[in-house]
């Protein structure tokens, strides 16, 4: 027998319609496998795609909706983007302005609220974990880039709220916006540290009101909007003298691919280290659909 799943396509932190990063979301997948998830992912191809298992409300809306997120090369136990699209989708859907996601990683609550008129999604991630510093040079040979495209004032460290990042500051927006890193260099360079990505970030920004521009590319090409790498950029300003506690930190990203993007981002200090990384945006649900198996 043929199954029928609705399912929802939006662009996330995006100020309008055909800008941010795509998902969709289906908010039943009760009954699908893993193997049936993974293959989904592969046909919408899109960087990532979730699944909710809806069980009892009353408990789902008290302690989270189990969630699973699927990439095409396999399963994350967590990415910013399919966080905060997927609980649109679930407020929207339940009449909720807050929803809990029960995720790989734990449960990761976003709250909304009405701003000029637009529903605004900010998430709370997990307390940041510092990782090692890297080495400039060695980054630099990674990236393909000059030593002195790197910003020698803060260093290159791995901070991670559930996925490691390297978060690496470029010395001009010129230099990073021209960067062209070979992926199988990169990831040869990670093989051998805590990081899993490198977060390409800058001071320097096309929209005067962003504290940051930034880059992330991965096997698949580049990401419009990383916002599990968004919260440990905006931990990593806090923690290095970029942002003060609290403060908000506004990212670009996706403007190299035509996908721009807008991630609001915070971070507290406490006892010298960052804690409670909130990470929001706006989201737009572009396509309705049914996908039949």
């Amino acid at each position: 027998m043929s199954r029928t799943l609705p399912f929802v396509w939006l662009d996330v932190f995006a100020s309008r319609p055909l800008e941010g990063n795509q998902l969709a979301v289906f908010p039943d997948a009760r009954g699908l496998s893993d193997e049936e998830m993974q293959a989904i992912a592969r046909e919408t191809h899109l960087s990532e795609t979730t699944f909710v298992f809806p069980e009892e409300l009353a408990r789902d809306l008290e302690h989270g909706f189990r969630t699973r997120i699927f990439a095409v090369q396999g399963e994350m136990p967590f990415a910013g983007h399919p966080t905060l699209g997927t609980a649109s989708v679930l407020a929207d859907l339940h009449r909720r302005s807050r929803v809990v996601l029960r995720l790989n990683v734990g449960p990761i609550p976003v709250s909304f609220s009405d701003h000029d008129g637009r529903r605004f999604g900010e998430m709370v991630q997990n307390d940041p974990e510092i990782g090692q510093t890297h080495d400039r040079r060695a980054v630099a040979k990674a990236l393909g880039v000059p030593l002195d495209a790197l910003d020698a004032t803060h260093p290159i460290q791995t901070v991670s709220t559930g996925v490691p990042f390297g978060i690496v500051s470029f010395a001009s927006l010129e230099t990073l916006v021209r960067a062209r890193p070979s992926w199988s260099t990169m990831e040869g360079y990670l093989a051998g540290t805590d990081a899993k990505f490198l977060y390409l970030v800058c001071a320097q920004t096309v929209d005067p009101a962003a504290t940051l521009h930034a880059r992330m590319l991965f096997s698949g090409g580049e990401d419009p909007a990383t916002g599990s790498a968004a919260g440990p950029a905006a931990a990593w300003a806090v923690l290095h003298g970029l942002a003060r506690p609290g403060q908000s930190v506004l990212i670009e990203q996706g403007v190299e691919v035509h996908r721009r993007s807008l991630l609001h981002t915070k971070a507290d200090l406490r006892d010298g280290r960052p804690v409670n990384v909130r990470v929001g945006g706006y989201c737009s649900s572009v396509i309705r659909g049914e996908l039949t198996l």
